[in-house]
Formats: C-alpha cells, structure tokens, sequence
C-alpha cells in the first residue's frame, strides 16, 4: 500500500489542529510513524502497547506479528477514511507498507455512580455511566446469557454517536426487534447527545404528550426487562438507557416492587396509580365543585370552603390557575438552581410565597392544600419523563372544568383515556396490562 498520499492528507486536513500529535519513532533498522490527537486518546495506551513495544522487540518482522497479534490493534479498513478513525480516538500507526489502527480512545466517564433519580431504599444502588463499554459490562454481570446480543450503530451526521442495540435474541419480539432497528435508521439528526432525544422522534408529528420510550438509569431495571423480550438502546455519553417497547404499566412500576414483599409491592403499586388519579383530577375537581356542583360536599364541608374563600376577590379558576404556576415555577427553580442551595430556597420561597399569598386573600387555605396534595402525588410517579406529561395533562382537565364543571372533569378523564387507547410503542398497546413473564 503506498502510505505516503495519506500521511500527506492527514496532514493538510488536520495540521491546524493544536492537539494532533505526529510522533517518528527510531530503532536500528525500524522506523515507526505514529499519529493522534491527544486530547482524546490515552498516551498510557501509547507506551504500554505501541512505544515500548517497537524498542523492545528486535527484528521488524517480529514487530509486525506482534501488530496483526494485537487486539487493540486492526489493519485499516479502506472503508473509513483515516481521517474518520483519527478524531474517533484511534491512533494511526505507519510501519513499513501497512497502516494500523490502535484502539487508545480516552474514557474519562467510566466511573460508575449512584442512583440520583430512580432511588430505592432496597436493592442494588449502582447506575449507569457515561461510558458505554462501562454500560455494556454492568449489563452483562446482571445477565449473563449467552443469547445476550449487542449490535452497534451510529446516529448523527455530525457527531457520530455510537449507540449499542441490546436484547436477548431467544426472548425478543422480532417484529418489535424490526421496527426499532428501522425506527433508529429513520432518524436524521447533526447533533445526537442522549437518548431523550429520541422522544422527540417516537411520532412522525412529534406532538406525543406521554413517552413511549422508557427512561431509565437503573442496570437492574434494564436487566429485567431484557429478560422481558425488550430491547435496550444505550448511548455512548449518556448515563440513561432506553427502554423499548413501553407502556403504562411500566411507566408505573419501580424497582422497589419487586424488591419488597408481593402485598407490600402492590400496596405501593395501588397508591402510584392513586397519585396518579389524584394530581391529575384534583385541581379540575376543586374549581368544579366550588364553582359548580358545591351540593356535592356535605354542608358543613360546603360552608367551610365558602368561608375560607370569602377574602378571595377571584372565582376559584383564578384561583387555581395563579398556585399551580406558581408550584411550577418552584419545580423549575429547585432544577436550575445550584444543588447546595436549591432545596433551601424552594423550601423557604415556598412557605413564604404561600403564607403571603393566603394573608393576602389571594388564595384559600384550602387552595395550599389542594396544590400542595396534587404536586406530592406527582412526585410518587417513578419515571420522571412520565410525570412531566402528567404535570401537563392536569391542565387539560382543568379547563374543561371551568366550562363545564363536573360534567367537564368526567369528559377530559374520557378524553384522556381514548387519547392513551390511541398510542402504542412500537406496535404494543399503550394501555395493556398483560402480565410480563420474566
């Protein structure tokens, strides 16, 4: 192979770069040219498979057997440019006619963390890191089958995301299997960061209010549904997998339920759904029975809403409406803020927003209640991009309430589950409830 035409265009294509390193290595009668870029390759990999190496053995010959011997280390592939596997975190090696390819990609994200948004008090409390090998391994300790298959592809015209396609080829639905592998092929995308992403991508409108694509940092979780026939999508750079297909039942369902008890597991299970009713009918429910059909209190229930709410200037959507911005508005602030001050000054703004608010007489006493309540339910949602679509939902519901009272709430809830009957996740239900067997 005449080498020198790429050594030239390696060179004219990147040589602005500060971090391209071209290295000439020397010994007796060898000579070795090696280039990369070190701000993302291991130099510790350099001299402990390349540099030491070349001065360590003798004869050229020998050296080029060590090479081809070498797992970290291929002949190059004619269908990738050298300069492709040049600023993926490869090393290209010139010696002699060949070309090689060493694999010294610098992992700087392999550190496996704690569980910072699916908590449980029981079980394993590792997550995923940004690492994708990393990834692949805890995954593999958890399941240790033979049947385990992981695919690899790339998403990104710009920047090449390696994204690794795991399931167990006995248990996998096969048509489920096809419609992701055509579903991801579909995706046309510069920038490809975190699989949240692909919620974007789930419908061709892009309009789908509840993820039909599982979010999840727990190993253990994804293990469990591998042994479910799902297919997991785990992205280099991001500590998340992606779980497919999915539907209600598992956005509902956390990790401590099978970690406890069967009658304490369903316990939680009943009041996730519970919650679940509460804060996205509460709200609506309030303005409908204050406003509208007060005769379905008890009297003295009736007159102790009416006399909290004598000092109030504003009917009770008025209301409604000026808590729930403002309980959004702390979610939001507790997010953005630093975390060594966010959950204090939540806290604090909270109490006295809402103190202020009701010696004001711009709010009831039982408003704080209600909007309090209702974002405590939300927070009993185990999958966080499930909830956000709650938080939105409540508010559908709401303004048929305003209009129609009662008779509003019951219609948006009908609404709501006809919308949910019409969704499905890669060709599955979104509302089944069939038991899986794991």
């Amino acid at each position: 192979m005449n080498i020198h035409p790429i050594k030239e265009s390696i060179k004219a294509n990147i040589q602005q770069s500060e971090d391209l390193v071209i290295k000439e290595l020397k010994a007796e009668e060898k000579y070795l040219e090696v280039i990369y870029i070190n701000t993302i390759c291991d130099e510790t990999q350099l001299q402990d498979f390349l540099i030491k190496p070349f001065f360590e053995i003798g004869e050229n010959s020998h050296f080029l057997s060590y090479l081809l011997s070498h797992p970290k280390v291929k002949l190059f592939d004619s269908k990738k440019t050298v300069q492709e596997e040049l600023i993926s975190g490869k090393s290209v090696v010139f010696f002699e006619n060949h070309i090689f390819l060493l694999d010294s990609k610098l992992d700087k994200n392999n550190t496996v963390t704690e569980t910072s948004v699916e908590v449980t008090i029981l079980g394993p409390q590792s997550g995923f890191s940004e690492s994708l090998p990393t990834n692949v391994g805890l995954i593999r300790q958890r399941y240790p089958e033979k049947t385990l298959v992981i695919e690899s592809t790339n998403i990104g015209s710009i920047s090449k995301t390696s994204v690794n396609i795991v399931y167990d080829s006995k248990k996998v639905d096969q048509d489920v299997l096809n419609k992701v592998k055509e579903f991801l092929s579909s995706i046309e995308i510069e920038m490809f960061q975190s699989g949240e992403q692909l919620l974007d991508f789930t419908k061709k409108s892009k309009r789908t209010l509840f993820p039909t694509i599982m979010v999840t940092e727990r190993p253990d979780r994804t293990a469990v549904n591998i042994a479910a026939g799902k297919v997991i999508l785990l992205i280099a750079g991001s500590p998340f997998a992606m779980l497919m297909p999915t539907v209600l039942k598992d956005q509902m369902s956390a990790m401590a339920d099978i970690y406890q008890t069967y009658w304490i597991g369903k316990f939680l299970l009943i009041v996730r759904y519970i919650g679940l009713i509460t804060t996205i009918t509460l709200p609506a429910l309030y303005v409908a029975l204050t406003s509208y059909n007060p005769e379905v209190f008890r009297a003295q229930l009736a007159l102790s809403v009416a006399g909290s709410r004598h000092a109030v200037p504003y009917p009770s959507f008025v209301e409604v409406i000026i808590m729930l911005l403002m309980m959004e508005l702390l979610m939001e602030a507790s997010i953005r803020l630093p975390k060594a001050i966010g959950s204090t000054a939540t806290t604090v703004g909270g109490l006295i927003l809402g103190q202020a608010a009701t010696e004001a007489g711009l709010v009831s006493n039982i408003m704080i209640i209600i909007v309090s309540l209702g974002a405590i339910s939300n927070f009993v949602i185990p999958i966080s991009t499930f909830s956000f679509a709650v938080r939105v939902s409540k508010y559908f519901i709401l303004l048929l309430s305003i209009f129609y009272g009662l008779v509003g709430v019951i219609l948006g809830v009908f609404m709501l589950l006809a919308y949910m009957v019409s969704l499905d996740s890669f060709g599955k239900p979104y509302l089944t409830f069939r038991e899986e067997r794991v």
